[in-house]
Formats: C-alpha cells, sequence, structure tokens
C-alpha cells in the first residue's frame, strides 16, 4: 500500500516561496495566476493491507515528524 501525504503552510501563514513563483509568473506575462502556495509531497510504501492502521500510523508520522503541525497542515490519501 502507498501513503501520499500532502504537507503545505496554513491559511494566513506567509509562503515566501510561493510569493516569489508568483511575482515570477508574473514576469513572464502569466497574470492569470491569482496566487501560488508552495509545500511538499512525501510518498511512502507500507507493508500490509490494513487501511485503518495505515491511516493511523502514517497520522501519528505527520504529527511527530514530517508536518510542523504549528505552521502546515496535511492531508493523507492511501492508496
Amino acid at each position: 500500500m502507498k501513503a501520499i501525504v500532502n504537507v503545505f503552510l496554513k491559511a494566513g501563514v506567509l509562503d515566501s516561496q510561493g510569493k516569489a513563483v508568483h511575482h515570477a509568473l508574473n514576469s513572464l506575462k502569466f497574470d492569470n495566476v491569482e496566487d501560488v502556495r508552495i509545500g511538499k509531497q512525501i510518498v511512502l510504501q507500507l507493508n500490509g493491507t490494513d487501511k485503518a492502521k495505515a491511516m493511523s500510523d502514517v497520522t501519528k508520522m505527520c504529527e511527530e515528524l514530517l508536518a510542523n503541525t504549528v505552521i502546515e497542515d496535511y492531508t493523507i490519501e492511501l492508496i
């Protein structure tokens, strides 16, 4: 089983990388971009087939290591 974790800054937290990319896109005449937020994606290959256990384990991984939950949110997708 695979777990895909997307980590991104919470709303209201300044995303300086996103602002820099947004500015660069505007400089390249991509004027239809309203905002850019930069995040990270972590792909985990897991043993086992128990989705409930996998979700619990990956949530714990996010809370303890993969995301800084003070300023970041995350989503988990099991496939």
